[in-house]
């Protein structure tokens, strides 16, 4: 009898271990911009800058990590730096109803992977640098490309020289080579040195 009550009180044990390790399943269904989403890596208000948004979901992370650049989101999950595993990417549909480029959408998400991408266009995302604009069908992103200039690819085709490379702003253009031809000579030849 004991032998039957201890065998007992041990498969109950297993089974509530294996319970709590039972993976918890997780909502990825993607979140609306509000006043307070700030974008990860520049930190400002996203419904602040122009352009499509991108959101990712990372393992272990109860909210996603907002881009304020689509182009942005690209180098994110190619980069090696990752601090979890990513789940989910999602990027604003430009060609759904009441898409603009100052209003992105609400509840236009779509997959990133599931998206048809323009790049090298003339348009410029919410941070100033060229931006990957996605869109969930073929013709309306080709529309945008005859429109706006660039070429229509797939994500799986946008080589990483085109998202990972660093980029001139206005503000960098402004600068130009004078700038950096000074701080190079006061670098080189310190005063009273």
């Amino acid at each position: 009898m004991r032998k039957r009550l201890r065998h007992a009180l041990l498969l109950a044990a297993l089974a509530l271990i294996s319970a709590c390790k039972e993976e918890v399943s997780r909502n990825l269904t993607p979140q609306d911009m509000t006043p307070d989403t700030l974008g990860h890596y520049c930190q400002m208000n996203l419904l602040e800058h122009p352009g499509p948004k991108a959101q990712v979901f990372l393992d272990g992370y109860p909210a996603p990590l907002f881009f304020s650049q689509v182009r942005d989101v690209i180098a994110y999950a190619r980069a090696p730096e990752q601090v979890a595993p990513i789940l989910a990417v999602y990027v604003n549909d430009m060609g759904a109803a009441g898409a603009t480029w100052d209003q992105p959408g609400e509840g236009n998400w779509i997959a990133a992977d599931a998206a048809f991408y323009v790049v090298g266009s003339a348009r410029e995302g919410g941070m100033g640098a060229p931006e990957t604009v996605p869109f969930s069908s073929r013709e309306r992103a080709e529309a945008f490309a005859r429109t706006e200039g660039g070429r229509v690819l797939a994500l799986t085709d946008i080589t990483d020289d085109m998202v990972l490379v660093p980029v001139e702003t206005g503000e960098d253009r402004e600068a130009g080579d004078e700038d950096y031809r000074d701080r190079l000579q006061i670098l080189s030849h310190p005063a009273g040195g």
